[in-house]
C-alpha cells in the first residue's frame, strides 16, 4: 500500500460526493477517486444480491485503479454488502451507515426520524443498530420513495422534490421529532430545504464526517496518509451523464476532473 495512493469512493450515483467534500475537508492532500454509478441508481430499491454484485464491481474497478483504500458512500451498499467487501478484497473498506446512535443518545423529545431508502431500512445490519441503541425512543421511520432519481436528475429545486420532501416530513413533525437522521449519502443535498420545513428546533444529522474520520483513523494506523505538498489528482467518473455531478462540484471545478466512464 502506497501512501501517495488515491483513496477510492463509490455511491449509487452523485450522492456520495457529499461524503466525498467531507474526506476531501478532512484530508486536502489525498488524491481521490469517485465512481458514480448512477446507471444504476437507486440501489435502495434493488436485492441484497443485485447491491452486493454492484458493490463487488465497483470495489473492483477502484482496485485495479490503485486505491490504497475504498470508502462505500452508499448507505445501502454499506448495509447489504460491506462484510461480503471485507472477506474478498484485503485493502481496508469503509462503510456508511445512518447515525442512529448519536441521535437516540441525544434526543431530548424521546423522538426521532430517519429518512431512507428501503435498501438501508429493510437491513440486517439497520435493525441491529436501531435494535442496541434506540429500544426506548419513537423512531418514525420513512423511504424517501423517489427523492434519488431528482437529485440525479438535479432537480432539486423542482416543484415535485418539494411535495415529496412535504409528505415525507409531515408524519415526522407529528410525532414531534427533535432529530433526524439522513440515510442516504444523496439526501445532505437536501438539508437547505428540509431545513425550511421543519421545527427549528430539529437538528438533521448524516453521517458525513463521521466517515471522514473513520478513514483519516484508519490511513493513520496503516502509516499511508498522503504527506505530499503537490495538488491532489481529485478525479470522478460516471456512467451516465457528467451535468449533475459538475453542478454539485462547482466550487470544486478547478481542482477536479469528471469524466464518463463504462463501468
Amino acid at each position: 500500500m502506497n501512501k501517495y495512493s488515491p483513496i477510492g469512493v463509490f455511491d449509487s450515483g452523485v450522492g456520495g460526493s457529499s461524503i466525498w467534500k467531507e474526506i476531501h475537508q478532512l484530508l486536502p492532500n489525498e488524491n481521490t477517486i469517485y465512481l458514480a454509478d448512477s446507471k444504476n441508481a437507486p440501489y435502495g430499491n434493488k436485492t441484497q444480491q443485485h447491491i452486493t454484485e454492484l458493490s463487488l464491481k465497483n470495489t473492483q474497478e477502484l482496485i485495479n485503479r490503485g486505491c490504497k483504500i475504498v470508502v462505500v458512500a452508499c448507505n445501502t451498499a454499506t448495509t447489504n454488502a460491506i462484510s461480503v467487501l471485507r472477506e474478498k478484497f484485503s485493502i481496508p473498506i469503509i462503510g456508511i451507515e445512518p447515525a442512529i446512535k448519536p441521535a437516540a443518545l441525544q434526543t431530548k423529545h424521546k423522538s426521532i426520524g430517519i429518512l431512507a431508502t428501503k435498501g438501508t431500512l429493510s437491513s440486517d445490519l439497520f435493525h441491529k443498530t436501531a435494535g442496541a441503541f434506540a429500544k426506548d425512543i419513537s423512531v418514525i421511520e420513512i423511504v424517501g420513495e423517489g427523492l434519488v432519481p431528482l437529485i440525479e436528475n438535479g432537480e432539486l429545486d423542482s416543484q415535485e422534490m418539494t411535495s415529496l420532501l412535504k409528505k415525507y416530513t409531515a408524519p415526522m413533525i407529528a410525532e414531534n421529532i427533535d432529530y433526524l437522521v439522513l440515510g442516504c449519502s444523496h439526501y445532505p443535498y437536501l438539508i437547505p430545504r428540509l431545513k425550511k420545513m421543519l421545527p427549528q428546533h430539529v437538528t438533521i444529522i448524516d453521517s458525513g464526517q463521521a466517515v471522514a474520520r473513520q478513514t483519516k483513523n484508519i490511513l493513520q494506523q496503516e502509516n499511508v496518509l498522503n504527506d505530499s505538498k503537490k495538488t491532489p489528482k481529485l478525479q470522478f467518473f460516471t456512467n451516465t451523464s457528467v451535468n449533475t455531478l459538475q453542478y454539485l462540484l462547482q466550487s470544486y471545478s478547478e481542482k477536479t476532473t469528471i469524466q464518463t466512464l463504462d463501468f
